[in-house]
């Protein structure tokens, strides 16, 4: 059987509050019962000193002779006390032969009453004691150095079954024993007991209350993020928990909307890619369809008898063939880049070779003035480098107008390549997506024969390298690429 967070709150709360609030009572008990037997035992002791205090130069009296001391003595300790006993452990002691106790307590004397201390009450018939003392009589009938050391102890008495505190004072070959009953004591202490008890019962009401109460402010917000969380489950992108407080369930509302936000964001650009990937494969289709349907219609015109048709329906064919080709290329490439593929073999590489080597790919010519400023020799792919010219040089000399300047400026950390042309510049709302695939200066597909990937092409290879290419306008469009000295392995 499984159980909910509320319930596991609320037995966790109860089972830790009813094992405190026990081993506490506990404690207090057994602390509080230990502290009142001392006191109970200390003050029988006193009680009992200062009575035999009073009637102990009666039973010196009778040690020397006089019989009628012993009367004077039972008189003196029935009115200070009850329940009290003369005994001697020498019943054939000779003038010397005490010093060692031995044998069974004998009663000299005992109390004419005692007191039943669960009512009160006197009692003119003394329980007999004997059997009590017996059991105790080698702890309390032992030789002490004078009446004033007293000895205690508990026992129960057979005869009554009750619990008796036990007092003595030794006086040469006799002991004076007092018994406290302590039925009215254990009455007491019972009676405390069950105050704890019902303290510890009421405290673990109080805990269940409380357990209730904190599984209810806890369970709520876990709640609401459960909430949050089917909702964001089913397309509520824009659902957030509210936070409140500092504690653990605060860090789970923030952990939660942190989750939600950056799952949003990831929604978010997956449409993007989406519709990035919707636009890509309708502009492969298109830019595709233009040449094949340029085949197309020349190859009907191959079979005509006129020369000069046949050599016409070639050359198109070639122009288209090598078109599409370039196209596949270019998406080849972007298919690359895009699965993390793409080959990178970076060498050292002198940019002024790499450039004039460019030009003569891309603008042959076209007037490009190359300037060179500190070292230019850069660790890069030169393959992918000469990439980056050519499709700089043929966008300039294509969109642009002469002069065209490529500027390489060698700095501590990083080369720079700039190329700029003389023309109009690149229009405003073609900057913020100018490096986006498919997309061309002109907004006009029939007007070029580009397949609007270059520019995509050659910031995807400046990105490898661990660069950056930006554009901007400066009495004409401006290419800036920034390479690091060291490219990444």
């Amino acid at each position: 059987m499984r159980f909910g967070l509320r319930a596991r709150v609320i037995a966790a709360v109860v089972a830790v509050t009813t094992t405190a609030t026990a081993v506490m009572a506990f404690s207090a008990a057994r602390i509080q019962e230990d502290d009142a037997r001392d006191r109970f035992t200390a003050a029988a002791k006193t009680s009992f000193g200062a009575m035999f205090g009073q009637a102990w130069p009666h039973l010196e009296q009778f040690m020397t002779g006089n019989p009628q001391a012993l009367d004077l003595f039972s008189q003196g300790m029935d009115k200070a006390a009850a329940d009290w006993m003369l005994v001697t452990r020498y019943p054939q002691m000779t003038n010397d032969d005490f010093t060692t106790p031995r044998g069974p307590a004998e009663v000299v004397r005992s109390s004419s009453m005692t007191v039943d201390w669960t009512t009160g009450a006197d009692n003119r018939t003394p329980p007999d004691r004997k059997a009590a003392l017996e059991g105790v009589k080698d702890v309390v009938l032992l030789r002490t150095t004078g009446p004033e050391n007293l000895l205690s102890t508990v026992t129960v008495d057979p005869a009554t079954g009750r619990e008796l505190l036990v007092v003595s004072a030794n006086f040469v070959a006799y002991w004076v024993v007092q018994f406290f009953d302590l039925t009215r004591f254990e009455q007491d202490l019972t009676a405390q007991r069950w105050q704890l008890v019902w303290i510890a019962l009421g405290v673990t009401v109080l805990g269940v209350a409380a357990a209730v109460f904190a599984a209810g402010r806890i369970q709520r917000p876990v709640r609401r993020v459960a909430s949050a969380a089917r909702e964001l489950g089913d397309g509520a992108f824009d659902v957030r928990v509210p936070v409140k407080g500092r504690d653990e369930l605060a860090e789970l509302a923030k952990s939660f909307n942190t989750m939600a936000d950056r799952v949003g964001t990831a929604i978010e650009e997956l449409r993007a890619k989406d519709r990035q990937q919707q636009r890509f494969v309708a502009d492969v289709a298109h830019d595709l369809r233009t040449p094949l349907s340029s085949m197309v219609a020349t190859v009907g015109t191959l079979d005509s008898a006129a020369p000069e048709i046949r050599t016409r329906a070639t050359e198109l064919l070639g122009t288209q063939t090598r078109r599409l080709a370039r196209l596949v290329e270019d998406l080849m490439e972007i298919s690359r880049f895009d699965a993390g593929s793409a080959d990178f073999r970076p060498e050292p590489v002198d940019l002024p070779a790499l450039v004039e080597d460019a030009i003569g790919t891309a603008a042959p010519e076209t007037p490009v003035e190359v300037t060179s400023t500190g070292d230019t020799t850069v660790v890069a792919d030169p393959r992918r480098l000469h990439t980056i010219v050519v499709n700089l040089l043929v966008n300039a000399a294509r969109y642009g107008r002469t002069p065209i300047t490529v500027t390489l400026t060698g700095g501590a950390d990083a080369v720079r390549i700039r190329v700029a042309d003389s023309g109009a510049g690149i229009p405003e709302d073609l900057l913020p997506i100018l490096f986006d695939r498919f997309v061309r200066g002109d907004h006009a597909r029939q007007a070029t024969e580009g397949s609007g990937l270059g520019l995509a092409i050659a910031r995807e290879n400046a990105l490898i390298h661990g660069g950056s290419l930006e554009a901007h306008n400066d009495h004409g469009a401006v290419f800036t690429v920034s390479l690091p000295r060291e490219s990444p392995a």
